[in-house]
């Protein structure tokens, strides 16, 4: 089943990854606590988005949609480009 999704919650699910990419180079703990409160942060407005209030029953596979349309979106945007 093909879900389409708010933009909001796409942005959002995009930016988790960001910030997570971000968390795994952190050199600096001060760095990292700020990055793990984006995390949370961006995780509570995912997950309590009213958007899965309208998935009785089918929230899991949608949650796995989700994220596997905002990882690719997000490989798209950090893919080096080639020009033929």
């Amino acid at each position: 089943m093909t879900y389409t999704f708010p933009d909001d919650l796409l942005h959002a699910q995009r930016a988790w990854y960001a910030v997570y990419r971000q968390l795994a180079e952190a050199a600096h703990p001060a760095e990292t606590t700020v990055l793990r409160r984006k995390l949370q942060r961006l995780s509570v407005l995912i997950s309590t988005h009213p958007y899965w209030a309208t998935l009785p029953g089918r929230a899991p596979a949608a949650r796995m949609e989700l994220k596997q349309a905002a990882w690719e979106t997000a490989r798209e945007e950090t893919s080096p480009r080639t020009h033929t």
